[in-house]
């Protein structure tokens, strides 16, 4: 009950040495891979889940758009293992930092705005001015349409960090009430058990769920530019 609350978003280190990266790098060995012509249930089953998603974001796509699938594709799986694991005890979660998440979301951003301005110069430029507005309101408009591109990145980064950083909360505050009324009271201690198992299973909805929002939010951006 004394221990920080904050405490499980701490970046680790080893020998005062940041394991952050090393937390980055181990979720893509969890995914099982197959060197064999026929694959078991497993791989094959793994292998649609990734098809269909992919099928689901690129549909809205031109040619052009499409040559970002195996990047979009390898961004899901990525978030979706990292807010997967980051639910095991006594484990860190690297997207609750705020900053590995902007460092996900500014150079996919950046990337797609620039694509846009490249290929499509005109319509990327008549993003900033809705058609049929008054001429006094042409300044003030460009600027808030500015200051709404700009701020696309953050709301991604936001978005993920502020979703993944209340559940793990919730958990945690849940999970400090049930151990402090196991010595109290029995009946309240299943009943407050049984909702940290609900709330155990809707976290790993969430976990997969703003792991497709943050790809799909990136994929719309790339939609947009291309």
């Amino acid at each position: 009950m004394n221990e920080n609350l904050f405490a499980s978003f701490i970046a680790p280190t080893i020998l005062g040495l940041p394991a952050a990266v090393l937390i980055i790098l181990f979720p893509p060995l969890l995914i099982p891979t197959s060197k064999y012509l026929i694959n078991n249930r497993l791989i094959t089953t793994q292998q649609w889940l990734i098809k269909l998603t992919s099928k689901q974001m690129m549909a809205m796509h031109n040619t052009k758009g499409r040559t970002w699938s195996l990047m979009l594709v390898s961004l899901i799986i990525f978030i979706a293992t990292t807010n997967l694991l980051g639910l095991l005890p006594h484990s860190f979660t690297p997207t609750t930092q705020l900053s590995m998440n902007l460092a996900m979301a500014i150079p996919l951003w950046a990337g797609a705005v620039t694509m846009g301005f490249r290929s499509k110069i005109k319509n990327a430029l008549a993003h900033f001015l809705p058609q049929g507005t008054p001429t006094p309101l042409i300044p003030m408009l460009v600027i808030i349409e500015t200051i709404s591109l700009l701020i696309q990145p953050m709301a991604l980064a936001v978005r993920l960090t502020a979703n993944i950083t209340a559940g793990h909360l919730l958990m945690h505050l849940i999970g400090s009430a049930t151990l402090a009324m196991s010595t109290i009271n029995l009946p309240s201690t299943l009943i407050i058990f049984t909702i940290l198992i609900l709330l155990t299973i809707l976290e790993i909805a969430v976990a997969l769920i703003q792991a497709y929002v943050f790809t799909l939010l990136v994929s719309l951006y790339l939609h947009d530019n291309t």
